[in-house]
């Protein structure tokens, strides 16, 4: 990157306006700096909007030690960073745009408008006062010879512009349709920067399941179970579809379970159906006489379990009679998990951009002046909180060592 006389206003331009561009958008103008932003979507924030559609979880309430062991790879530099702007003041930043935040009874945070809608425009707002230039439709194709971006407004032709400090806030590779299509990773691979192959990641499963269950029961809900893997177990709901099984109680879990399929092409995971309820109240349950009731009346007037998990559990196999076998079924049901969904029908990503390629200031060592931010770098952590809080977090260090680097 070429740098101006210290006496004129320095350049940044940031590629993408996700949270990660927009926040460091922010430190930066607020910094007196003069700031570009790109994006290639028409409009900025489209994931962070797609987000707020259940409510914006923008962190989580539990305390910081138990937060930061969501993040794997638990690199330091990451966890340094999320120490740096933690939880609290990432709900002082959204109280300042008037748009306090409340705790939910699972410690989740949310705004108290819960919507994202709010806050971005009252965020745009700001950094419009300040001074920042939003250029939408506007795609990153890489560097020129001399280091000046490769920018294309529209089908417009591809032009060269040189900026001071550049910060690649590109995203990951889910949800390719809102921006973060991953393109960017064989532009820093020309450029022998390690990139580690994109994976979906808080995403859900697939299970074979028979034709008949896949028709009668593709987008039914499973509340309350609890699903096991490799001796780690949560507690939540689950949603199945034909092909399979997704949800907050499967996302929990998909780190592990994906890494299990990469590693083996399958894995089994074991679903209680009454996580409440033990497997001596059950079985005490399923020993009264039947009758003349078909199995699967029986054991919804015995257990309480809807039909669709009473057809799940025929999936594993024919049903046994006696109560023991029974009981010890619905609170340990075996599924084969063949392959987790693609990265597009994600939540997010887990690899990225090898934390030993950037220096202590979020910048790329073998491109100085430019920087990376968000979930291009490679870490991962389950939804609740945890994506955003660090996406902000790493926007900001990264602002903060552009400033630096600016001012050497």
């Amino acid at each position: 990157m070429s740098r101006m006389d210290g006496s004129l206003t320095k350049r940044v331009a940031i590629i993408g306006a996700g949270p990660a561009g927009l926040f460091a958008a922010q430190h930066l103008a607020e910094a007196g700096l003069s700031v570009s932003l790109f994006d290639q979507r028409p409009s900025p924030a489209r994931k962070f909007l797609m987000a707020g559609l259940g409510g914006l979880n923008l962190t989580h309430s539990e305390p910081l030690e138990a937060f930061l062991g969501r993040y794997r790879p638990a690199h330091a530099q990451l966890l340094q960073s999320v120490r740096d702007f933690p939880p609290a003041a990432l709900q002082d930043w959204s109280a300042g745009l008037d748009e306090p935040t409340f705790a939910g009874s699972s410690g989740k945070v949310f705004p108290k408008s819960f919507k994202a809608s709010p806050l971005l425009r009252r965020w745009l707002r700001l950094l419009d006062q300040h001074g920042v230039t939003l250029h939408s439709n506007t795609r990153w194709h890489g560097f020129d010879e001399d280091g000046a971006l490769l920018l294309q407004e529209g089908e417009g032709p591809i032009q060269s512009q040189a900026f001071d400090a550049v910060l690649l806030a590109l995203g990951g590779g889910s949800w390719a349709k809102l921006g973060s299509d991953g393109s960017w990773v064989s532009i820093l691979r020309e450029h022998q920067i390690g990139v580690k192959e994109l994976l979906p990641a808080n995403c859900g499963f697939e299970i074979s399941f028979s034709e008949h269950f896949k028709e009668r029961f593709k987008g039914t809900p499973l509340k309350k179970i609890a699903v096991s893997h490799a001796g780690n177990r949560v507690v939540g709901d689950a949603m199945l579809d034909a092909t399979g099984i997704e949800g907050g109680v499967v996302y929990a879990l998909s780190a592990e379970l994906r890494d299990a399929v990469l590693a083996n092409g399958t894995t089994q995971i074991e679903i209680d159906l009454k996580p409440d309820v033990s497997a001596n109240k059950l079985t005490a349950k399923l020993a009264r006489p039947r009758g003349k009731q078909s199995m699967s009346n029986f054991l919804r007037k015995a257990t309480g379990l809807p039909a669709a998990a009473i057809a799940l559990m025929r999936e594993a196999g024919p049903l046994p009679a006696e109560p023991e076998a029974l009981a010890a079924l619905i609170k340990a049901l075996p599924l084969q998990v063949t392959a987790p969904r693609p990265i597009d029908r994600a939540i997010s990503s887990a690899g990225g951009i090898s934390f030993d390629e950037i220096n202590e200031h979020y910048m790329l060592t073998k491109l100085p002046g430019v920087f990376v931010a968000g979930e291009m770098l490679d870490w991962e952590a389950p939804t609740g909180g945890y994506l955003l809080q660090a996406v902000f977090a790493t926007g900001r260090s990264a602002a903060l060592g552009i400033a630096s680097y600016l001012q050497d």
